[in-house]
């Protein structure tokens, strides 16, 4: 039911001082801009207007109805206007949540060129490893990597997520490299921890994919892929890493691949968007742009496959 509407209709007749100078300014019959009136005057349970055989004059109640509801009305007109204007051209505030890894090394690099892409937009960034609710925390967007799971959010995947076996050079010489998966159980590995428990079972696939279900251990773990990165340069242990996250310690040779015959299940890094009928320009702009610049080879991809002066490269792997 259009109550806005019958507000704005009645407060073009107290403009212009009748029923039928509203009706024609506004394209209606006299008769539909009556009946409106009366539902508007129905639904309210207050009388709104005294008709006199000169003109109509507010009652006590529709004169609080103008004085509030002019304010309402023009309110939402603008904000109409901005909307439609928004429409056509990235505008508004973008609230983008992603890990806070991730969002250093690769997204923050971005930001200044999707700025000047899109001058109306203001970006709001937050780097936080948490798993935040993006309706209840009024996001727009979060970068995700990994495995999916709430149903209520619509995810367009922006670029695989390929994951190594890696140890710092001085390690395996140490301890020898495994030959096997299983080889794994009696290594010192580094192991990952947060909001889905200890992730200490690791599956690794051979070249013909047959799969090994490893249960891993040792003395370090820890909920931040930053501190796990340096304990692995550190010589502590064995790290199943995403190759965006070590490639430059690939490629330089302070880590190396471990198993480099063998596969980890590859995951995906997503754009994740509350569901909504009409998605923000400023949001499809940002995922665009992202799909972009990480789309086909990404970036961290890229680095492995460049040539290096030290070091041993995994084989790519997609």
């Amino acid at each position: 039911m259009d109550r806005i509407g019958d507000i704005s209709l009645f407060l073009r007749v107290l403009d212009l001082g009748s029923i039928s100078a509203a009706a024609r300014s506004l394209d209606l019959s006299v008769a539909v801009a009556s009946q409106r009136l009366k539902r508007l005057e129905q639904q309210l349970g207050v009388r709104l207007l005294h008709r006199t055989t000169r003109r109509l004059h507010a009652t006590p109640e529709g004169a609080a109805l103008a004085e509030q509801g002019r304010v309402l009305v023009e309110d939402l007109e603008a904000l109409a206007t901005d909307l439609r204007r928004s429409g056509a051209e990235a505008a508004g505030t973008l609230r983008v949540t992603t890990s806070a890894s991730f969002g250093r090394q690769y997204l923050s690099p971005l930001l200044p060129e999707f700025l000047a892409r899109h001058p109306k937009v203001r970006l709001s960034v937050d780097l936080d490893d948490r798993v935040q609710d993006l309706v209840s925390a009024g996001y727009d967007l979060a970068v995700r990597i990994g495995v999916l799971a709430d149903s209520r959010l619509v995810a367009r995947r922006i670029a695989a997520n390929r994951r190594v076996l890696c140890a710092a050079p001085a390690y395996l010489e140490r301890r020898g490299a495994p030959a096997v998966p299983a080889d794994l159980a009696a290594h010192d590995c580094l192991v990952l921890t947060g909001s889905q428990g200890r992730q200490d079972v690791w599956t690794i696939a051979d070249r013909e994919g047959r799969e090994t279900v490893v249960r891993v251990n040792g003395r370090f773990e820890s909920n931040f892929g930053e501190v796990l990165r340096d304990a692995a340069l550190a010589g502590l242990g064995i790290a199943l890493h995403s190759t965006w996250h070590v490639c430059e310690d690939l490629r330089a040779g302070r880590l190396r691949v471990v198993l480099p015959d063998c596969r980890v299940a590859e995951s995906g890094i997503y754009a994740v968007m509350p569901q909504r009928r009409l998605v923000p320009l400023r949001v499809r702009a940002f995922v665009d742009f992202l799909e972009e610049r990480f789309g086909g080879v990404p970036p961290w991809e890229r680095a492995l496959s460049a040539p290096a002066g030290a070091g041993t490269r995994p084989r790519a792997r997609r």
